[in-house]
């Protein structure tokens, strides 16, 4: 079986100047092309879970969310580091599907399609639906902020503290 390190994207991976979906806004967060660098290291598979309620709001397409992510695994690609998928829900609250995290649904089609064992991976997110979804899907889940970036945590893995 395999192991991963899902990935909420806005916040998380990239500066969330709300509704990101231009390729020009995308801007990594300090540390982390050197953070998902030691995950991949260690030999996890790096899974994005994003929501992008823009799309279901008709603020953009799903092609746009596509493009930025895209665009979001080249940037990252310069760094040494490669995005194994991602998961997009392109629905808005109101919409009630069964794949908007905290919903495990996205989590889950990846632990099929990638065969991972969810006693070995872990979820971070800077919103309470990303570690929610986590402990949903069963893997370890913890919340990324400005006192405990995505660094903080590969940091922590790298040294078994995790």
């Amino acid at each position: 079986m395999n192991k991963a390190i899902f990935l909420d994207r806005d916040g998380t991976i990239n500066v969330d100047f709300g509704y990101v979906y231009k390729t020009q806004e995308l801007e990594l967060l300090p540390g982390v092309a050197e953070a998902l660098r030691i995950f991949q290291e260690l030999g996890y598979l790096l899974i994005v879970i994003t929501n992008q309620s823009g799309i279901g709001r008709g603020y953009f397409t799903l092609e746009d969310a596509e493009q930025f992510n895209r665009a979001l695994a080249q940037e990252l690609e310069k760094h040494g580091v490669i995005l194994n998928d991602f998961y997009t829900c392109p629905h808005a609250p109101e919409e009630h599907c069964e794949c908007r995290k905290p919903s495990p649904f996205m989590v889950m089609e990846a632990m099929k399609k990638y065969d991972i064992d969810p006693s070995q991976s872990y979820m971070f997110g800077d919103k309470k639906s990303d570690t929610e979804c986590g402990e949903r899907s069963g893997v370890k889940s913890f919340r990324v902020t400005e006192e405990h970036p995505l660094i903080y945590w590969a940091n922590q893995l790298k040294n078994n503290l995790l």
